[in-house]
């Protein structure tokens, strides 16, 4: 059985938990402790899985939690900017697996560190962009890997709304794109949102005031020639909120709900249902980690290296706004 702890106890850390309490066998991964800066937090988080976990401790410093309840794997669903410590600290603190929430961090230092820590500790870190384990969104993925459109030439994000933020949801669109093109983002251009082009760090709140993070519009040139268009600006737009079409030589796939995508070959649209998952989205992707120990792979679907890219198309974006929108080069992976 692996021993889980799960920092961050309301919300998000709430279906983190609920991915482990749904796997049909209960003997193979456990919640033995909570953390949260607040008592309250956790208490309701106990009362909640106290059917699946009658035994959960409670603690508000991670430190603590870390050096006395020798855990398996740790998930992190706090606020944004708080990750970095608490991936580090896991990391040397001996656990196997990190499920942590997005963005990875909120600056490229930062996110470089947290993979540094988890590689060089041989932890397998997973970064919880969601539609890696929602069905329609993988199976399009298969698609697409499996030449049903061709070779793929561009892909674009688009996504909408008052809370087309760009480290809030703008992290989904950009790993959605990244994920589809296949390669590793190379260069970067960026536009920010109207009013927002003097911001050149992270001034959010953890994603609960949109007017703390802007929109913008991007072009990714990846390694392997393919490139992203990334519309995420301004959040005046109508929805719905999130979709991404990838044009290939000889198709192309639209997806813009969880219910369906849309496959274009010579003209004629097919309709492709999404599959039946059990579990899917970020209950799934608490599971996925445990498969992975279980079966002695080396890395998830959603990998630390992964939500690092991601970290640093989006500093390279607000490196472009001040550059006159030049184009910004992002060093090869080490």
């Amino acid at each position: 059985m692996f021993r889980v702890g799960v920092i961050g106890c309301t919300g998000i850390g709430i279906r983190h938990a609920a991915g482990f309490a749904a796997f049909d066998d209960p003997d193979r991964a456990a919640v033995v402790a909570a953390c949260d800066l607040e008592a309250q937090a956790i208490d309701n988080f106990k009362e909640r899985f106290t059917d699946s976990w009658p035994k959960i401790t409670g603690y508000t410093n991670h430190r603590e939690m870390l050096k006395k309840e020798n855990l398996d794997i740790v998930t992190v669903a706090t606020s944004d900017h708080a990750h970095t410590a608490l991936v580090v600290d896991a990391a040397e603190a001996g656990v196997k697996g990190i499920f942590c929430e997005k963005p990875l961090a909120t600056t490229v230092e930062d996110a470089a560190a947290m993979v540094a820590a988890c590689e060089g500790h041989n932890v397998i870190l997973s970064i919880d962009h969601t539609r890696r384990w929602t069905p329609i969104w993988r199976h399009g993925k298969q698609l697409v890997d499996a030449g049903e459109i061709g070779d793929v030439q561009y892909i674009i994000g688009t996504l909408r709304g008052a809370r087309a933020m760009l480290y809030r949801n703008g992290t989904h669109c950009i790993d959605s794109i990244c994920w589809f093109a296949g390669g590793r983002p190379a260069w970067v251009t960026g536009d920010l949102e109207a009013g927002y082009e003097d911001y050149t760090e992270y001034a959010g709140d953890g994603g609960h005031d949109p007017a703390t993070e802007p929109g913008a519009n991007a072009y990714i040139k990846f390694d392997n020639g393919v490139g992203g268009f990334y519309v995420g600006g301004s959040k005046t737009t109508p929805g719905p909120k999130f979709s991404v079409e990838v044009v290939g030589s000889t198709g192309r796939l639209i997806i813009s709900s969880n219910d369906e995508a849309t496959l274009y070959r010579d003209e004629v649209a097919e309709v492709i249902p999404a599959p039946e998952w059990n579990v899917s989205g970020i209950e799934a992707g608490a599971q996925d980690l445990v498969e992975v120990l279980e079966q002695g792979r080396t890395e998830t679907i959603s990998t630390g290296r992964d939500g690092q890219a991601v970290v640093e198309v989006i500093a390279a974006i607000l490196k472009s706004q001040q550059a006159d929108h030049a184009p910004i080069q992002i060093p090869p992976a080490r």
